[in-house]
């Protein structure tokens, strides 16, 4: 049965500094590719989704991105802004009490995406086992990656763990900024600067830390030349 998760959060404190010049001018997730921002790209995914309720973190010019949220109603947003820079695991921990006692999808601003057959957040969904699971991540094949040449970050199992990568090892999967967690993960972490990369290592070692597979295209715009190369990607047709 699909399990109903009707919040997320989007990750949109971080400095952007790849950005160059450009973040000067705004902040990284208010950055558009193909006349849409990368932060309504994933708010919109949400909505699509079925989530009603929304956290997104701030920092960096965070109050451009509060005014730009301003007019939005789908999904209903709030702002948890970070005077100091949380990074991701302290980020969500700081907004947990807006989160809700249930499951919850978390997406990086800079992650973008295309669905396959089914969209990728109602796959998450629909493999979500509270029963089994703390965590779901989205993993991305390595190879469908232009360019990518590091080592990746993730093996599946055949039963849908996730075991990340030693340092002496190549994985076929990189972590494609998606998932969803549950608030238990959080418990008895501090609201503090760390990633959440530390809680998939709890979560693993638990044997609470799964992963499902993407079927559709995944692009990290973090660059002002990835801008442009994720818009000539995007408008070639699928299959081609």
């Amino acid at each position: 049965m699909t399990a109903r998760i009707n919040r997320g959060m989007a990750l949109a404190a971080g400095l952007g500094t790849r950005m160059g010049a450009l973040r000067q001018r705004l902040p990284k997730p208010l950055v558009e590719v193909a006349g849409r921002s990368l932060l309504d790209r994933v708010l919109d995914r949400f909505a699509e989704a079925g989530v009603t309720e929304a956290v997104v973190n701030t920092h960096y010019k965070g109050e451009m991105i509060a005014e730009h949220l301003g007019v939005r109603r789908d999904p209903r947003i709030e702002i948890s802004h970070e005077a100091d820079l949380l990074e991701t695991g302290g980020g969500v921990a700081n907004a947990l009490m807006s989160l809700g006692p249930g499951p919850f999808f978390v997406a990086n601003s800079d992650a973008l995406w295309t669905d396959g057959p089914v969209p990728a957040l109602a796959r998450l969904a629909a493999a979500w086992d509270e029963a089994r699971m703390d965590a779901l991540l989205l993993l991305h094949p390595a190879a469908a990656v232009p360019g990518y040449d590091r080592q990746g970050d993730y093996f599946l199992e055949p039963s849908g763990r996730a075991r990340r990568r030693r340092a002496d090892e190549t994985a076929p999967l990189l972590f494609a900024g998606v998932q969803v967690l549950h608030p238990r993960l959080f418990a008895g972490e501090p609201v503090a600067k760390y990633s959440l990369v530390r809680l998939y290592d709890k979560a693993e070692a638990a044997g609470r830390l799964y992963g499902l597979e993407h079927d559709g295209a995944w692009y990290h715009v973090g660059t002002p030349e990835s801008i442009a190369e994720t818009e000539a990607r995007l408008a070639v047709p699928s299959g081609s």
